[in-house]
């Protein structure tokens, strides 16, 4: 019984409980209110606890849907995880098409992981994390538009269609036909990198023939349920003959490649 006096004794004097006293004692808040506050102001002002990998950082967005015209202070935000450095697959990009191509794969991969986590990035944010100039970030993406690329920017996401991410114009590209060598050289990304989307869009499909809810689907392969809303506003899109036996020849390759191997001794 004492020792259980003295935990509770210790518990009091965390840095947390004082926190919870002044918000019930000072603010008049109620306990679940003061836990809520303390549980927000431990997630932003210590992130949170998913491990990162190598490449990786965190970094606070502007949370997708903010009006414009606020001030920053009052702009709602939120933390992203940040891929800046692919590893393996940023050296191909790099050895086959330079650094400049580099550079714009990643935009490209930055603005579409903030849109799949809920937020939205400036090019002064890019400029950042990329540790160049932002007049240098405006010429990439001037490039990168004149190319046909959309770019999800809180400056140009407002109106426009849900499916546009570069993500999607590889799996539009896949589905009417272009290979995965056609597809890495027309995007400069790296072959692992189109393999990866095309895989994942095409888990997503088989889930949705299942009956799975989106919610689902986005919890079974962690990933962000925007991008699986992209990716079946895709397959509804592109329902031609050609494009539908494409797929599934994917999914049949998928399904067998999932059969227990026959074997005997």
């Amino acid at each position: 019984m004492n020792n259980e006096n003295e935990m509770e004794r210790i518990m009091a004097k965390t840095p947390q409980q004082r926190f919870m006293h002044i918000l019930e004692h000072d603010f008049r808040y109620a306990p679940k209110i003061a836990e809520a506050i303390l549980n927000e102001a431990e997630g932003c002002l210590m992130g949170t606890t998913t491990e990162l990998r190598p490449g990786q950082e965190r970094v606070i967005l502007t949370r997708r849907g903010a009006r414009h015209g606020e001030a920053l202070r009052d702009t709602p935000s939120l933390e992203v995880t940040w891929t800046v450095d692919e590893g393996a697959e940023d050296c191909q990009v790099l050895q086959k098409y330079g650094s400049q191509a580099l550079r714009q794969v990643r935009i490209l991969r930055l603005l579409d992981e903030a849109v799949e986590q809920g937020a939205v990035a400036t090019q002064e944010d890019l400029a950042r994390v990329l540790h160049t100039s932002l007049r240098t970030i405006k010429r990439d993406c001037g490039e990168l538009q004149a190319r046909g690329n959309y770019l999800p920017t809180r400056g140009n996401l407002q109106g426009i269609g849900r499916g546009q991410t570069h993500k999607g114009q590889i799996i539009r590209r896949w589905l009417q036909g272009e290979t995965y060598d056609q597809i890495a050289m027309n995007t400069h990304h790296g072959t692992v990198s189109v393999q990866r989307y095309i895989k994942a869009f095409v888990q997503v499909i088989q889930l949705h023939r299942q009956s799975f809810p989106e919610s689902q689907i986005a919890l079974l392969l962690q990933m962000g349920l925007p991008l699986v809303e992209d990716y079946l506003l895709i397959y509804q899109q592109n329902s031609t003959p050609d494009c539908r036996e494409r797929l599934e020849k994917q999914l049949q390759r998928f399904a067998q490649a999932s059969q227990p191997q026959k074997g005997g001794l």
